[in-house]
């Protein structure tokens, strides 16, 4: 194929060499039949004794067909000179020699060869202009036509199919363009025009060595052995690659050039639009399923509420009635702690659902932090009495602008997320202290437990997110609770971090939350 490829191509330099002589003596041809015409008739004006002024006319008509009819100044300056020179030379005194006798003859002479050159000059400068018309208007014409047929395009193959298709018929060569796909890496493969009707798809040997050539571009195209390879930009990375044989390439002239990247362009923004209308595609459809997701967790969780309640009283009702030593008593308080953990991962799921449909409402009031921790202390020592929380807050009253409600969910979950990380003998502390130089309370929780891996950190508040090194024996999870802390703390204006306690074993989280409406985000 690629010898065939270079077969035609040196055939048709060929044949265009021979064109252009042919065309260089038939245009020659045509000036000297005009002069020669002009020479006939300024004879007959001479022969009837009419003035030189008027056969300086017939040669200044003749140099004016010669410009309107060929293109180029080359001709209209030759046949300037040699309509001034027949004029000397058949029809001033002394004739047929090139001199004269009187200075008028002289000044008739450089008056008509300047005439002549103006006249010339004028008559191919407009046949020029409208030259250019006329290739601006074909150019508009072909992107129009390309435009109209990408706009026609099924998806990203299709438009490159659409493409190398007009610039081929432009170039009249057999061009290919290799796609990329979302990541900005080649496909393998790329689609050629082989003739006029029949596509055919092509391997690419190296991918990756091809996207770092691309890549590494610094000209208007990368020139390789076979191809010239023109880049398809798009706003973000790169859709594509026009690839022009190496002989077509050197061939193109400078409007063929200017066309290509009108083309080029052209076809970016089809890819562009196309990309975009699938990316809306696929966030349209994640909406669509994140709202069922949503609806469905919602009405699941409201389901659970009650029942989970009725077995939550009914099991604290039964161990009220339960004497500890009784071999029911652990088993009616291990319904109640996981009827209770259940009950909270509903809370949960229902406050994650609020966060994201934006339902959130923050009823703020000053609250004093010692009394809000003390309530999140208290639900968990209910629930965990074999562990010990120390507690450290200011001397002083701290008032504190928030939620109650939410801030104690917030604490309720980072107490509840170290209860699963830690042994019972184990320290777990929460610490209350007010910042006065950045105005905001910084609440703190610690446990002495595994730690946070290095590789979670970054993670940790994400939706879903759990990690995949806990303890075989540690309490299970879903990944909500810390995403609700975060949401809740950020509602609020403030920020949460979590890191691994510096200097000992365990892990520690930590909250901010502004004073007097001051927004701090924690980094």
């Amino acid at each position: 194929m690629n010898y065939i490829s270079k077969f035609i191509v040196k055939y048709r330099i060929f044949k265009n060499q021979s064109i252009s002589i042919k065309i260089i003596f038939a245009r020659t041809g045509i000036m000297l039949a005009f002069l020669f015409g002009a020479s006939a008739i300024g004879y007959i004006f001479h022969v009837m004794s009419l003035p030189e002024a008027d056969i300086a006319i017939v040669y200044l008509l003749a140099v004016l067909l010669t410009a309107r009819f060929i293109d180029g100044y080359f001709f209209g300056f030759w046949s300037s000179l040699l309509a001034a020179f027949f004029f000397n030379f058949l029809f001033m005194e002394p004739y047929y020699a090139f001199s004269v006798n009187t200075h008028s003859y002289i000044i008739t002479f450089i008056v008509m060869l300047i005439t002549a050159l103006i006249t010339s000059t004028l008559t191919t400068h407009a046949r020029q202009n409208a030259i250019k018309a006329q290739e601006h208007e074909a150019e508009m014409k072909a992107l129009y036509t390309l435009t109209n047929r990408l706009t026609d395009a099924a998806d990203i193959h299709d438009i490159a199919s659409t493409a190398i298709r007009t610039i081929s018929d432009m170039l009249g060569s057999n061009v290919g363009c290799l796609c990329f796909d979302e990541n900005g890496k080649p496909e393998n493969t790329f689609i050629q025009q082989c003739s006029p009707a029949k596509q055919i798809w092509r391997e690419i040997s190296d991918p990756e060595e091809f996207r770092l050539r691309i890549e590494g571009l610094r000209t208007g195209c990368h020139k390789g052995g076979e191809f010239y390879d023109w880049p398809v930009y798009g706003k973000e990375t790169t859709l594509g690659v026009i690839r022009i044989s190496k002989e077509a390439a050197k061939m193109m002239n400078r409007t063929q050039v200017r066309m290509l990247h009108a083309m080029i362009e052209s076809t970016a923004l089809a890819m562009d639009r196309f990309r975009a209308a699938q990316q809306r595609q696929k966030i349209n459809e994640a909406i669509v399923q994140e709202r069922y997701r949503g609806n469905l967790l919602r009405a699941i969780s409201h389901d659970l509420r009650t029942p989970l309640a009725g077995i939550m009283g009914t099991a604290e009702m039964l161990l009220n009635m339960t004497v500890q030593d009784e071999r029911q008593y652990n088993l009616i308080k291990g319904i109640y702690r996981d009827a209770d953990w259940l009950h909270s991962l509903v809370e949960n799921i229902l406050s994650l659902t609020r966060v994201q449909d934006g339902k959130l409402v923050l009823h703020k009031q000053q609250e004093a932090a010692e009394e809000v921790v003390g309530a999140a202390i208290l639900h968990i020592s209910r629930l965990h009495p074999e562990h010990e929380i120390s507690v450290t807050v200011p001397d002083e009253l701290l008032l504190v602008p928030m939620d109650a409600k939410l801030i104690r969910q917030v604490l309720i979950n980072l107490l509840d997320n170290a209860v699963k990380h830690t042994a019972p003998q184990d320290e777990i502390s929460v610490s209350v202290k007010k910042d006065n130089k950045e105005n905001y309370a910084v609440f703190s929780v610690c446990d002495n437990g595994e730690g946070i891996e290095t590789a979670d950190i970054p993670n940790i508040f994400e939706m879903f997110y759990t990690s995949k090194t806990r303890r075989s024996d540690a309490q299970r999870g879903v990944g909500l609770g810390l995403t609700i802390c975060d949401a809740i703390v950020k509602a609020h204006g403030g920020g949460i971090k979590a890191n691994n306690r510096p200097g000992s074993p365990g892990a520690e989280f930590i909250f901010t939350l502004p004073l007097e409406g001051n927004d701090h985000e924690l980094q």
